[in-house]
């Protein structure tokens, strides 16, 4: 079936709205989710302070504010046009410095290593190449950066959950129709093979669940689907939290390769001087020649590249 990705523009009022649809990811799932983000970043780069995160499908702004409460230095990116307004609006309502683009996935509008991690949730089960996806943002990250996802395990378990109870059955959907195609889901190990494809280090998983009983969330989502509670209430009556249980939601880090430290050995015949390349020369040698000093300075910094210079096809957040 079609993934119904034109939602994010039809319900972006709802992001922040208790009562909505698409705050159900901040209730239900921004807790577990900020948690696993900030302990992988500070376990990767110590401190956060002005540290530059890009989230890739950010939606609202839902986890952006929250990595920015971190001290992150974030910029957000999402093909939905409307999702976007109001992340800006509600940004600066709170007061946050956030950069928000248009932009997708498979093609991001940013330079070569712009960014020290890249922030990718809720996205990979909604593109159609996912591979593409992971390599552009490898290649946005700087060496030694940190790339950060979660993502839908395609299991039959997943298949009841994601599909059948919360989209397809009346007495408990609550998910929008066609929000998610089971066959677009992702096997942990399709997604090492993507990480390793793009030249990133995957770390080991972890599962993001229901810490309450099976019977106790069907009743919850009854009791949202006869509209006794709201989408808020549903999502934090779920406390979803890290668990061993990869078969439903998967989340996980995989890092870039550090760029190789400058050589500062010069060979036998290099550091011999000749002396009548040096008569005359009352300048003492000292310190090894770098590479680096051939360079002019500045070559290597590069500014951001706004959506409205590099646009690609929509894709989906």
């Amino acid at each position: 079936m079609p993934v119904d990705n034109e939602l994010y523009d039809r319900l972006s009022h709802t992001w922040w709205d208790d009562a909505g649809f698409l705050n159900i990811l901040q209730s239900a799932l921004n807790p577990a989710r900020v948690a696993f983000l900030e302990r992988a970043l500070r376990s990767h780069f110590g401190e956060l302070g002005g540290l530059r995160v890009l989230d890739v499908g950010c939606g609202g702004g839902l986890l952006a504010e929250a990595l920015a409460g971190c001290g992150c230095s974030v910029t957000g990116i999402d093909p939905s046009r409307g999702s976007l307004a109001v992340a800006r609006e509600h940004a600066a309502r709170g007061g946050w410095q956030i950069d928000y683009h248009p932009g997708v996935a498979e093609s991001l509008p940013l330079p070569d290593g712009a960014v020290d991690a890249v922030v990718c949730c809720d996205v990979l089960e909604h593109v159609r190449r996912p591979r593409q996806a992971v390599a552009e943002a490898a290649r946005v990250l700087r060496p030694g950066g940190l790339y950060l996802y979660d993502t839908i395990n395609r299991t039959r378990r997943s298949k009841l959950l994601f599909i059948k109870l919360f989209q397809e059955w009346k007495p408990t959907a609550f998910m929008e129709p066609n929000l998610h195609d089971h066959a677009m889901f992702i096997r942990p190990q399709e997604m090492e093979a993507h990480l390793r494809a793009a030249g990133l280090k995957p770390s080991p998983i972890v599962g993001l669940a229901p810490s309450i009983p099976l019977p106790r969330a069907i009743a919850l989502l009854r009791a949202r689907a006869r509209g006794q509670i709201t989408y808020g209430d549903l999502g934090r009556g779920l406390h979803i939290a890290q668990s061993r249980d990869t078969s439903g939601l998967f989340a996980g880090t995989a890092a870039k390769s550090p760029a190789p430290a400058p050589s500062t050995r010069l060979s036998a015949r290099s550091s011999r001087l000749d002396p009548a390349q040096t008569a005359g020369d009352d300048t003492p040698v000292s310190g090894p020649v770098r590479a680096a000093d051939a360079f002019e300075p500045g070559l290597s910094e590069r500014t951001h590249v706004t959506a409205s210079e590099q646009t690609g096809s929509p894709t989906p957040s």
